[in-house]
Protein backbone atom coordinates (compact mmCIF):
# COMPACT_ATOMS: atom_id res chain seq x y z
CA UNK A 1 0.00 0.00 0.00
CA UNK A 2 1.75 3.18 -1.02
CA UNK A 3 0.79 6.13 0.51
CA UNK A 4 0.73 10.31 -0.67
CA UNK A 5 4.33 10.50 0.07
CA UNK A 6 5.84 7.30 -1.40
CA UNK A 7 6.39 5.68 1.36
CA UNK A 8 4.89 2.01 1.86
CA UNK A 9 2.45 2.09 4.33
CA UNK A 10 1.90 -1.13 6.16
CA UNK A 11 -1.77 -3.41 6.15
CA UNK A 12 -1.66 -2.24 10.23
CA UNK A 13 -0.54 1.28 9.80
CA UNK A 14 -3.35 2.34 7.12
CA UNK A 15 -5.82 -0.18 9.34
CA UNK A 16 -4.45 2.62 12.52
CA UNK A 17 -5.20 5.41 9.54
CA UNK A 18 -8.59 4.88 9.17
CA UNK A 19 -9.92 4.07 12.20
CA UNK A 20 -8.38 7.31 13.37
CA UNK A 21 -9.78 9.09 10.07
CA UNK A 22 -13.33 7.81 11.10
CA UNK A 23 -13.13 8.34 15.22
CA UNK A 24 -11.78 12.00 14.51
CA UNK A 25 -15.05 12.39 12.32
CA UNK A 26 -17.10 10.75 15.15
CA UNK A 27 -16.20 12.86 17.62
CA UNK A 28 -16.16 16.19 15.23
CA UNK A 29 -19.59 15.40 13.94
CA UNK A 30 -20.39 15.64 17.45
CA UNK A 31 -18.72 18.89 18.39
CA UNK A 32 -21.40 21.78 18.74
CA UNK A 33 -21.18 23.61 15.65
CA UNK A 34 -19.60 27.30 17.58
CA UNK A 35 -17.35 24.79 19.18
CA UNK A 36 -15.54 23.79 16.03
CA UNK A 37 -12.55 25.76 15.78
CA UNK A 38 -9.52 25.05 14.20
CA UNK A 39 -7.32 23.79 17.42
CA UNK A 40 -10.19 22.00 18.66
CA UNK A 41 -10.21 19.92 15.29
CA UNK A 42 -6.72 19.73 15.87
CA UNK A 43 -6.93 18.88 19.57
CA UNK A 44 -9.64 15.81 18.28
CA UNK A 45 -7.59 14.66 15.37
CA UNK A 46 -4.56 14.27 17.48
CA UNK A 47 -6.53 13.09 20.35
CA UNK A 48 -8.44 9.92 17.45
CA UNK A 49 -4.38 8.99 16.78
CA UNK A 50 -3.60 8.72 20.36
CA UNK A 51 -6.56 6.83 21.45
CA UNK A 52 -6.28 4.25 18.33
CA UNK A 53 -2.55 3.36 18.92
CA UNK A 54 -3.54 2.97 22.25
CA UNK A 55 -6.31 0.48 21.63
CA UNK A 56 -4.70 -1.04 19.30
CA UNK A 57 -1.66 -1.82 20.94
CA UNK A 58 -3.68 -2.80 24.22
CA UNK A 59 -5.35 -5.22 21.99
CA UNK A 60 -2.35 -6.53 20.26
CA UNK A 61 -0.45 -7.28 23.77
CA UNK A 62 -3.92 -9.11 25.28
CA UNK A 63 -4.13 -11.03 21.95
CA UNK A 64 -0.33 -12.11 22.33
CA UNK A 65 -1.04 -12.53 25.99
CA UNK A 66 -3.64 -15.23 25.04
CA UNK A 67 -1.95 -16.64 22.28
CA UNK A 68 0.64 -17.35 24.22
CA UNK A 69 -1.26 -18.92 27.05
CA UNK A 70 -2.53 -21.54 24.53
CA UNK A 71 0.35 -22.30 22.40
CA UNK A 72 0.76 -25.08 25.37
CA UNK A 73 -2.06 -26.65 24.67
CA UNK A 74 -2.00 -26.89 21.02
CA UNK A 75 1.91 -28.49 21.55
CA UNK A 76 1.74 -31.73 23.44
CA UNK A 77 4.75 -33.25 24.27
Amino acid sequence: MDDKMGKTMTVLEGIIEDVSQALFQKWANALPEDQRTEENLNNLSNNSKDTTYFVVKMFMDRFNEAAAELKPLDDPK
